[in-house]
């Protein structure tokens, strides 16, 4: 479960406040400078609860790849498929939640092999786009439903739109299921 500190959810507000007010006037800016505060802001939190990684993926526009906006910390894969979690994430509008990435297979993107877990919600960005906030762990079975709402909760706080309203999928470890 992740932290529910109040206080986070202001200071990532306030962070991304200043850091929009120097990209006035161009949308697809603002959600990459968004993305980038919201990582800096919350990866102290993140990674003190076992989160292994934080990062922000658009997908491209022929649909086929997506791209590396924001991140930490290293390593990061850039452009990645669509065929793993990330890409599915975006192209199905769904939130996914995976407990062991093992029973991704093939379809596992490994950028960090000591991963275990991921945690993907799709975002609605400016002019049409699509994007992902991407978590991984160390730990397999380390992400669930809450905090799948918890992260909804701190993307809207930070002016960043999740674009999809139904449960989460979660993949591996249990049965695949769509509660």
């Amino acid at each position: 479960m992740l932290p529910r500190a109040h206080s986070l959810d202001a200071s990532v507000r306030r962070s991304i406040a200043a850091e929009l007010s120097a990209c006035a006037g161009d949308s697809a800016l603002h959600d990459e400078a968004r993305m980038s505060a919201f990582v800096r802001m919350a990866w102290p939190a993140l990674a003190l609860d076992g989160v292994s990684w934080v990062g922000f993926y658009i997908l491209a526009g022929d649909r086929g790849t997506m791209s590396l906006v924001a991140r930490e910390p290293a390593p990061a894969c850039s452009p990645i498929g669509v065929h793993g979690a990330c890409g599915q994430a975006a192209l199905h509008n769904e939130v996914l939640i995976v407990h062991d990435v093992s029973a991704l297979g093939d379809r596992y993107i490994a950028c960090d092999p000591r991963d275990r877990s991921e945690l993907v919600l799709p975002l609605a960005l400016a002019r049409g786009r699509v994007g992902v906030l991407d978590l991984d762990s160390h730990s397999a079975g380390r992400f669930g439903p809450d905090d799948a709402t918890l992260l909804a909760g701190w993307l809207a706080s930070a002016d960043l739109s999740p674009s999809s309203s139904g449960a989460p999928r979660v993949i591996g470890g249990l049965p695949e299921t769509t509660p």
